[in-house]
């Protein structure tokens, strides 16, 4: 089983896409794009993504994806 990370369609246009695609390379992660996550007032301010379950924000997509390598490291599903 491997890390889930979602993201809103609109936190993509908003600046999250490059995180996204860099993601979504990597064999080891599920990365998904839904049309709404349930946050739309973090997600309105800040680029986002929810792992397993949890939002990790991020200040560029760079920040964004080490935020969320960090976090999947930190909090392993097994």
């Amino acid at each position: 089983m491997n890390p889930m990370v979602e993201f809103c369609i609109s936190n993509l246009a908003n600046g999250s896409q490059e995180a996204f695609d860099i993601l979504e390379q990597d064999p080891n992660l599920d990365v998904l794009e839904y049309g709404c996550l349930s946050h739309c007032s973090l997600c309105s301010e800040t680029l986002l993504a929810i792992v397993n379950g949890d939002v990790v924000e991020g200040d560029s997509p760079e920040d964004l994806v080490k935020k969320i390598y960090a976090y999947i490291e930190e909090n392993p599903l097994f």
